[in-house]
């Protein structure tokens, strides 16, 4: 009976954590589609060639303006949706 307990306990915290990640994966969403929308857009040429002509204040994050990470970003989200595809 103690391992049955412990089992539902253990699905239970699965489901709550894995509703939770859903939840705000779609919060997102339409933050990430702006982001996907932005790369390679006029406007990110242009915030690109500001920062390489040192036009951007030096204290400002931009690992936007880095291809790496936003290519990064766009495999891992490609992988994901392969991995939740291929569930059951």
């Amino acid at each position: 009976m103690n391992e049955q307990i412990k089992r539902i306990e253990k699905m239970e915290g699965i489901l709550n954590d894995a509703t939770n990640c859903v939840e705000e994966l779609n919060k997102l969403l339409p933050s990430i589609k702006l982001l996907l929308d932005y790369y390679g857009s006029r406007e990110w040429f242009e915030d690109v060639d500001a920062d390489s002509s040192g036009l951007l204040p030096k204290d400002l994050k931009r690992g936007v303006l880095s291809e790496d990470g936003i290519y990064n970003f766009i495999s891992d989200l490609e992988e994901l949706k392969k991995d939740l595809t291929n569930i059951n």
